[in-house]
């Protein structure tokens, strides 16, 4: 299965999200991860969807979002440049004598500490999955007590989405 990264520009309006994840899951289709926030136009919102499947069911991912009223635009991001991040937050239980290995380990992330307390540490990184998976592996033997992550989101490198060309689904 193909991985996907879909642009779906939308009304900002109350409704909208439920009824682009309802059309998802009425049609038995995972959303690997979903971010949503207003647009550079603030009566519009951009979701970042990211999915798993062959050609065939992107295409109907695309024919029913088109059929939803809120849905202004679609942009099948994966066949462009692409720039994708996701931010993770991680707490991690550091006493005193680990607190200088941990900053070891996170240095080379470029990840940065945003908060200390005396028995934890929160440990802020930005990056693709791949690296936030890494560092999240590397913190684990320290123990994690809390971890939470934005899911992706993502930008087409150059001209800016709304003068991309809406890539056809054959």
């Amino acid at each position: 299965m193909k991985r996907h990264t879909i642009s779906v520009l939308v009304n900002n309006h109350p409704g909208v999200l439920q009824r682009v994840a309802g059309l998802f899951g009425r049609r038995g289709f995972n959303i690997d991860s979903i971010t949503v926030g207003q647009s550079e136009d603030p009566e519009l919102s951009r979701m970042i969807i990211a999915t798993s499947g062959d050609d065939n069911m992107l295409e109907q991912v695309h024919k029913q979002l088109n059929k939803l009223i809120d849905v202004i635009q679609i942009v099948e991001l994966t066949a462009y440049p692409l720039v994708h991040r996701e931010l993770a937050l991680i707490k991690v239980s550091a006493v005193s004598n680990v607190k200088q290995a941990i900053l070891a380990l996170v240095e080379p992330f470029r990840a940065s500490i945003i908060d200390e307390g005396s028995e934890s540490m929160m440990v802020q990184i930005v990056g693709d999955q791949d690296k936030i998976h890494s560092l999240i592996e590397l913190l684990r033997p320290y123990g994690i007590l809390e971890l939470t992550r934005t899911g992706l989101t993502a930008m087409t490198r150059g001209s800016r989405i709304d003068e991309a060309r809406e890539v056809e689904i054959s």
